[in-house]
């Protein structure tokens, strides 16, 4: 680490500016939706829209602007990316529309998905040595996945000063201190291929997206009608003919060749799954202790603080957990940390107590703050230098399609098993408010009615939710034992 020059990093704390506001955005509206609901009355679909377009812009756009990145120059994606972001975060904060702030969250998206894939990627470019390379990769991940869990611990505390669009205005003045830094610290970098961009690949990708999303939503919201499926038979056709395009084209936008390295692809696949529980849980129990244990906004922030200073610090250790257990026992135990820690929040009750939703988080952060920093590593590995945005927007879009994937599908699974109940409405604050227009004693037990389905809910997914995480743990323990290498991959 000696022979890096301080200039790499101080460019390494100038890529995190970006990289923590970006991650942080994906779970800073988790306490305010309360808030928001009540300034801007959104619809229960609306709603999902306004948690979930961020991330599915993210998750659909990463890898598009990973292989542009690497061809128009990185740094420069991301100066322009970071602009936008900035003009819409000021645009979101001031919204008066559910419908004006989803536009200027997708827009954010778009911002964000310029950002990620080129800061890790930059990473493989500033840090030659090995050691220092992957000290840098841990701090990355520990400010990306810090991000993502102090995200609601800081929306907290901006909501108990000021009103819910302070969650986007803070993000102003960060990338405007990134435009002033980032020129000067960072080296630009691009690959200096001259083969055609995969426009063809970019159209098909999002026409197989956003139909399956709109599916997902629909039948979320509404249940399974003829649109539902008119949309989900059009998202599947786009989706398999976009993989047939990408196997054809000579430099297609999904490196399929990485995925010959069975630990290369058992991580993105293992990191989906991962992610979409780790964003349904967040996204849940924030509600939960708000809405059903009835902390006040900026108490149930603290109360996540254990867990985002878990993660962040297991983040950092990482690589030295990878030296001392191996890579395939390191994931496998990631995952089964991570499915302890969702298993314990099953036992949850109307009143608590907090100290088990404080266990919970934790135990949950020391897994998913290793993996974090795992799959950004085996992602950077597995490709050249020339192709490490493509390869690093991988590792992105397993974490944003991941949280984008457990707020729709296993958010899915808690409004069913929440509605089933005789007298809910679509969500909890829907239900609550339904509550304080009746009489005392009626309102009174509509309201603890709806706190005890809530719970419910929330039991039955984090529960689904361990399941699905040590299936997954079994999955990677079998198909990452050493085998022979895959092929080099080829570069464009």
């Amino acid at each position: 680490m000696s022979t890096t020059p301080r200039r790499a990093w101080a460019g390494l704390a100038a890529l995190l500016l970006p990289v923590f506001l970006v991650s942080m955005d994906a779970s800073v509206l988790y306490l305010a939706m309360p808030h928001l609901t009540s300034a801007l009355h959104p619809s229960p679909e609306q709603q999902l829209w306004i948690l979930d377009i961020y991330p599915f812009m993210l998750a659909g756009l990463l890898i598009t602007m990973g292989n542009l990145g690497d061809r128009w120059g990185r740094r420069r994606l991301m100066t322009w990316g970071a602009g936008l972001f900035g003009v819409a975060s000021v645009i979101a904060a001031f919204a008066p529309t559910p419908g004006l702030l989803i536009a200027a969250r997708a827009l954010m998206g778009v911002g964000g998905a310029t950002l990620l894939p080129a800061s890790l990627a930059l990473i493989a470019n500033i840090f030659r040595d090995p050691k220092a390379r992957g000290i840098a990769i841990g701090i990355w991940t520990a400010a990306f996945s810090f991000g993502m869990a102090v995200g609601p611990v800081i929306g907290g505390v901006l909501l108990h000063h000021f009103w819910w669009g302070s969650v986007f205005l803070i993000n102003a003045p960060v990338f405007l201190a990134f435009l002033v830094a980032g020129p000067l610290l960072i080296p630009e970098f691009r690959s200096g291929t001259s083969t055609p961009f995969d426009l063809a690949g970019v159209a098909l990708s999002m026409a197989a997206i956003f139909p399956l999303v709109y599916a997902v939503k629909s039948a979320a919201g509404h249940g399974v009608h003829a649109s539902t499926l008119v949309a989900g038979a059009v998202g599947a056709a786009m989706l398999v003919a976009f993989i047939a395009q990408q196997r054809r084209t000579k430099c297609p936008l999904i490196p399929f060749d990485l995925f010959r390295n069975r630990t290369f692809a058992m991580a993105i696949a293992g990191t989906i799954l991962a992610m979409s529980t780790l964003g349904s849980m967040s996204y849940l129990t924030g509600i939960y202790l708000q809405s059903v244990v009835g902390f006040d906004v900026l108490a149930a922030a603290l109360l996540g603080l254990p867990a985002a200073a878990v993660v962040a610090y297991f983040s950092m250790r990482a690589p030295w957990i990878e030296q001392y257990l191996g890579r395939r026992a390191t994931f496998v135990a990631s995952l089964l940390f991570a499915a302890a820690g969702q298993l314990l929040l099953v036992g949850l009750g109307t009143g608590g107590p907090s100290w088990l939703y404080v266990l919970g988080t934790v135990v949950a952060g020391v897994g998913y703050g290793t993996l974090f920093t795992f799959v950004s590593a085996v992602a950077l590995d597995a490709a050249p230098p020339e192709r490490a945005g493509q390869a690093s927007s991988m590792s992105e879009m397993s974490f944003e399609l991941g949280t984008a994937l457990g707020l729709a599908v296993l958010g899915s699974v808690a409004t069913a098993v929440f509605t089933r109940h005789d007298g809910m409405s679509r969500t909890l604050g829907d239900t609550l408010a339904r509550a304080e227009a009746l009489s005392e004693s009626d309102g009174a037990a509509l309201a603890e009615t709806a706190r005890s389905a809530w719970v419910e809910a929330v039991s039955t997914t984090v529960g689904v939710s361990s399941v699905l995480l040590v299936a997954t743990a079994v999955a990677a323990f079998v198909v990452m034992r050493d085998r022979t290498p895959a092929p080099e991959p080829v570069s464009c």
